[in-house]
């Protein structure tokens, strides 16, 4: 009893560091394409109470859903009054409960419980993208949900359990597609633990001295209701219930397809172990792999000798391989895919850091494997710091990827600067023009304009005429120069550039930028004004 209360007050200071390592400058990235467009679907559901499901994007509805509550918090009515942190406080607050739900098994881990909430509160990975507004973090904190919530369940028979174990599984299916990978992991992970106990010649399996088959029938509806109420806007489009299942159509086309997104089957675990890019540190969370790999071997030998429930310690085990082979055969591939089969590679990692200290022959030999495992935990934290904080959008950080850049910031200083000289102030009529629509996540930045004219192509109607402002891709330059001579003579306007010199969107995403000459003049002259005598 004294063990287990040592333990929660452990778990609880590493809750704190969390936070610690979570919550500050949320504002500061800039937003990744993903993150632009969940505000920009997040929009519609603050601005007009309505969300649809689509199976094509976007992903499950409980991003959305959820962000109603700290937008309602924070009393924001419109996108427009939106901010980073109030979307991004959203996966701080889930990638935080990640760690405060290791505290559910404790009486299963033991000491290994403590490890794994240091683990989780320090891993890089895991701070970096519980800070990126995206689903992956609630996905592997309802994915844990389950894991926990069935453990306690089983120990308990008590149907509250199984109740909570159902609506996390309808959470993690309303979150994303891939949840059907962590359940069939589950299951697959719960079949080889019934046959090892089997092959080891334990006693006879009955399904009713586990679990009681009414409880089951409950979790089951429980979870289908959960589901169902995110999936059809509660109710409100009944038509989304049966999108959620044409979905996996989409999905398995994209997991399986070529593209920018496909690497090969050891993506995840190079990045992982080591890292190194020019003009940055080196990354690795080596240290959580190679303890990982000792704490599988525990788990499947018969000797506990780290005080943990073998069967869950198994189970673990084998959901973290079979999930670690998936994601690697899978072709498409982007970096927070990997956060899934690295929590289980964590908590298995901290069972390694209980038999490593419990195998050394004396205390001294303790001491010091203790001392080097403290240390290297720092560095993780060390790693997590310079990646939220100071590589947070270098692709220097493995865990960067097409991430957006700080010209971002100079292209929506510079629009609106200009659009201040002119008479209409945000209502200028703003022009963006890029193929495939590559010009996320400009729609946030320029969320404040309300005549903003988002075109894949320039538009062929000979009525649409160019406006004062325009942003559009290189390829598209000799079309626009034609673009910029359409109006009748007297009416056409001079065109300069909007930019001092190239701006990149993101790598290998660059943008031009055009600005009448009438309007960049006036723009010229307030700055003029602005700009105290003497100073140049």
């Amino acid at each position: 009893m004294k063990n287990r209360q040592k333990c929660c007050l452990l778990i609880l200071a590493a809750t704190l560091a969390a936070v610690a390592l979570r919550l500050p400058r949320l504002e500061e990235r800039p937003m990744h394409t993903d993150e632009a467009v969940h505000a920009d679907k997040f929009g519609s559901l603050l601005e007009k109470g309505y969300y649809r499901y689509d199976p094509n994007e976007y992903h499950g509805p409980t991003l959305n859903y959820l962000t109603l509550i700290p937008a309602w918090l924070s009393s924001a009515e419109k996108l427009t009054e939106m901010r980073e942190f109030t979307l991004r406080i959203v996966p701080v607050f889930f990638g935080v409960l990640l760690v405060l739900l290791i505290l559910m098994l404790v009486d299963g881990l033991g000491w290994a419980a403590v490890c794994a909430a240091a683990l989780t509160a320090t891993s890089p990975a895991m701070v970096f993208y519980s800070r990126y507004y995206i689903q992956e973090v609630l996905l592997v904190c309802f994915t844990f949900g389950i894991i926990a919530s069935a453990y306690r369940y089983i120990k308990s028979k008590r149907i509250v359990w199984a109740l909570t174990t159902g609506i996390f599984l309808g959470l993690c299916h309303a979150t994303k597609e891939t949840s059907i990978i962590t359940f069939a992991s589950m299951l697959l992970a719960l079949l080889l633990v019934l046959l090892m106990r089997y092959w080891q010649g334990g006693p006879a399996f009955h399904i009713k001295r586990i679990v009681r088959p009414w409880h089951i029938v409950a979790a089951a509806a429980t979870a289908a209701v959960v589901s169902a109420l995110f999936y059809s806007s509660f109710l409100t489009n009944t038509e989304g219930i049966l999108a959620s299942l044409r979905a996996y159509v989409a999905f398995f086309y994209r997991a399986a397809g070529s593209g920018p997104h496909t690497h090969p089957w050891y993506y995840y675990l190079k990045m992982l172990i080591y890292c190194s890019y020019a003009a940055g540190p080196a990354w690795s969370e080596g240290l959580i792999v190679i303890l990982a790999a000792a704490g599988f071997v525990v788990a499947m030998t018969r000797k506990n000798i780290v005080g943990a429930d073998l069967h869950l310690l198994r189970f673990i085990a084998f959901y973290t391989l079979i999930m670690t082979l998936l994601y690697s055969l899978i072709p498409y591939k982007t970096p927070w895919c990997l956060l899934g089969f690295l929590h289980g590679m964590i908590i298995l990692a901290a069972v390694g850091v209980v038999a490593v200290i419990k195998l050394a022959p004396n205390h001294l030999a303790r001491s010091i494997i203790g001392l080097l495992l403290v240390v290297s935990g720092g560095h993780l934290a060390w790693q997590a710091y310079l990646g939220s904080y100071r590589y947070y959008a270098n692709p220097a950080n493995p865990y960067v990827y097409a991430h957006t850049g700080p010209d971002i910031y100079t292209i929506a200083q510079r629009v609106e600067d200009v659009a201040a000289a002119h008479p209409d102030g945000r209502k200028v009529p703003i022009q963006v023009i890029c193929p495939g629509h590559d010009y996320w996540p400009l729609p946030w930045y320029l969320r404040s304009f309300s005549k903003v004219y988002w075109w894949s192509e320039i538009d062929p109607d000979p009525n649409e005429l160019p406006a004062p402002v325009i942003i559009a891709s290189p390829s598209l330059k000799p079309a626009l120069l034609e673009f910029f001579d359409k109006p009748p003579p007297g009416e056409k306007n001079l065109y300069v550039p909007l930019f001092d010199t190239d701006v990149e969107l993101r790598p290998q995403v660059r943008l031009l930028g055009f600005v009448t000459k009438d309007l960049w003049d006036s723009y010229q002259q307030s700055q003029a004004k602005q700009t105290p005598t003497g100073e140049k």
